[in-house]
């Protein structure tokens, strides 16, 4: 049977999800083709990891434009961002689920190319929760890339809890949004 370059990189995400350290030799045999024929398709494992972060950048930005995020970072209006926010927090759920190998992949994290395109989505979402803060939503006392870096830490958490059998899928949205909102919402009696 023969497999397109896009049905290959969807089923070498599969595996990668369960083996991220895994061989061109395992992802060929988990994929159901040859070694030749995966490395027709990808010289090298690192050419696979960058065409997987340029996929998975694309599910990024999808994320952060179905959430109205560049409308949201330019509104003043805390509903506005509200609805922003916790859209965009879902949508990078999807995003960590489907390609959570690659959020400490450390060929897709250093290759010049998708660093480039990583630091301008994250500066984005950097702007939108700065944006969120001025708007009272975020605790304004904590630097902004400290609650990018949260969510990132917490997108992490997600893989990790799903991989390993830790939660139910279906609770990881309640869980991600409260454990965010709590501990980087405003405080009790401030604004």
């Amino acid at each position: 049977m023969s497999m397109s370059r896009e049905q290959i990189m969807t089923a070498a995400i599969q595996h990668l999800n369960e083996n991220p350290a895994a061989s061109m030799a395992q992802l060929a045999e988990a994929v159901g083709i040859s070694r030749a024929t995966l490395h027709r398709q990808f010289s090298s494992r690192e050419e696979l990891m960058v065409a997987l972060g340029h996929r998975a950048h694309e599910q990024w930005d999808r994320a952060q434009v179905n959430a109205g995020m560049a409308e949201a970072t330019t509104s003043a209006d805390p509903q506005v961002i509200g609805k922003a926010m916790h859209t965009l927090l879902l949508g990078l759920i999807e995003v960590a689920d489907e390609y959570g190998f690659g959020l400490t992949e450390t060929a897709m994290a250093f290759h010049p190319e998708l660093k480039d395109r990583s630091d301008e989505l994250e500066e984005r979402e950097v702007a939108f929760y700065a944006a969120a803060q001025r708007a009272g939503l975020l605790r304004a006392d904590l630097p902004v890339r400290w609650v990018s870096n949260a969510v990132y830490g917490l997108l992490v958490t997600v893989r990790e809890s799903l991989r390993r059998g830790d939660v139910a899928r279906r609770d990881v949205p309640r869980l991600l949004l409260t454990t965010f909102l709590r501990g980087a919402g405003p405080r009790e009696g401030s604004s």
